[in-house]
């Protein structure tokens, strides 16, 4: 038995299709803002605060793993509904979200682990989902398009350890936009060019101080459509350190439209 915590973008459903297929016991925390997994009847709705209630089911299920997936909003602690856990563990939390999402995700995973519960790789049952190093387009980088790529790199190397980017658009060898509390999309909009257009790169990297087994970087159609609207000429990421949504239809794309897909 695996404990599926959930929460929004597509990729706890591509989760869910392989461990259906494989017909392994699972059971989901729907931490999801619409509740997106109601419908089935293994799924429970349960607030991030209230981790007696995580706890208590996992244990009542046997379930001494569990897997995280998808985007959890950073909660309004002040409105937070919490029970007795989640009264004695908020303090950790609070102290963990001074540092940065990826601090709060670290400190769950102790939690966790302090109740005998192991966090597994998000890509344990689709490894499938990550791409290794190369170029996956047609067009590949040429001079300029590599400066951009190093510039960007050396930014997001040079963020705080805790810095919730994941993010960086170059262009021209400048930093245009890093990414912020609102996400790859806003990023993008922030980034786009009328007269540029064709030019510079968007690089998404794990975190810093990211616990690769949770919250890797994920990228899918809608991203390639956005960096096209953006007037961007590509995208760099990580070997194996990002989930690649709809890859057979990303790479369509990005040959139709003279874009690069690389990885580093």
């Amino acid at each position: 038995m695996i404990g599926l915590i959930f929460g929004d973008t597509e990729f706890p459903k591509e989760i869910l299709k392989t461990v259906k297929k494989r017909k392994i016991k699972y059971l989901i925390i729907d931490l999801s803002k619409s509740k997106k997994f109601k419908q089935d009847r293994k799924s429970y709705s349960v607030s991030i605060g209230q981790f007696g209630k995580i706890i208590n089911i996992l244990k009542e299920n046997n379930c001494k793993k569990v897997l995280f997936a998808g985007k959890v909003n950073k909660p309004n602690f002040s409105r937070l509904k919490l029970d007795f856990k989640g009264i004695y563990y908020i303090p950790r939390i609070l102290k963990a979200s001074k540092l940065g999402d990826a601090a709060i995700l670290k400190e769950i995973i102790k939690i966790l682990a302090q109740n005998k519960i192991k966090t597994e790789n998000s890509l344990k049952f689709n490894p499938d989902l990550s791409l290794k190093k190369g170029n996956y387009s047609k067009l590949k980088p040429n001079k300029q398009d590599q400066s951009d790529i190093i510039k960007a790199i050396k930014t997001l190397n040079s963020l705080r350890e805790y810095n919730f980017s994941q993010g960086v658009v170059v262009r021209n060898k400048k930093v245009v936009s890093i990414e912020g509390k609102g996400g790859t999309k806003k990023m993008l909009e922030k980034s786009r060019s009328k007269i540029l257009r064709n030019h510079g790169v968007l690089v998404k990297f794990p975190k810093k101080k990211q616990d690769l087994r949770v919250d890797l970087p994920t990228i899918g159609l809608k991203t390639l459509k956005q960096i096209k609207t953006a007037g961007l000429k590509g995208i760099v990421v990580k070997s194996n350190q990002h989930v690649f949504l709809d890859k057979g239809k990303c790479i369509k794309f990005a040959n139709i439209n003279k874009m690069f897909i690389s990885v580093k």
